[in-house]
C-alpha cells in the first residue's frame, strides 16, 4: 500500500526538520572544507627512485626526465604540470592529464618517473606512509 507523499511528511516533526537541515549544513560544510585541496608551490620529479629535480610551478616550462625506457616529457603551464609524453606501452600517466593541487601526482611504472605536487605542508598518503 502506497501513502500519499503529504502524509509521509505530515509525520515529519519540527525537530526532525531541524536535525535534517544542520546534518546537511554540516555535510556540505566538510565537503567543501576537506575535499578542496591548497594550491601546490612546486612540483618533485623523481626518476628510478631519485630525485631528480624540484621546480616552482611559477614559470613556464618543459622537462625532458630520462627513465628506464626512455624520455619522459614533463609540461608546466599556468601553475599546473601534466606528463606530456612517455615512452610507457599503455600511457595512463599521460592519460591522467593536469595536476593543480597538493598532493596530487602521476607516475609512470614502466619508465619509473614521478611527478608530485608538493604545497607548504606535506600530506600523509600511502606513498608516504
Amino acid at each position: 500500500m502506497k501513502l500519499p507523499m503529504q502524509s509521509v511528511f505530515r509525520h515529519i516533526k519540527p525537530g526532525d526538520w531541524l536535525t535534517m537541515c544542520i546534518g546537511c549544513v554540516v555535510v556540505v560544510s566538510l565537503a567543501l572544507k576537506l575535499w578542496n585541496g591548497e594550491l601546490a608551490d612546486k612540483v618533485v620529479i623523481k626518476s628510478q627512485g631519485k630525485l631528480y629535480r624540484e621546480v616552482p610551478l611559477s614559470r613556464n616550462q618543459r622537462i625532458e626526465v630520462p627513465g628506464a625506457m626512455g624520455i619522459s616529457l614533463v609540461a608546466i603551464e599556468n601553475r599546473r604540470v601534466r606528463i606530456a609524453s612517455d615512452p610507457g606501452p599503455r600511457q595512463y600517466c599521460v592519460r591522467q592529464g593536469w595536476l593543480k593541487q597538493a598532493g596530487e601526482i602521476a607516475l609512470c611504472l614502466p619508465n619509473q618517473v614521478s611527478v608530485e605536487l608538493v604545497g607548504n605542508h606535506r600530506r600523509y598518503d600511502s606513498l608516504n606512509y
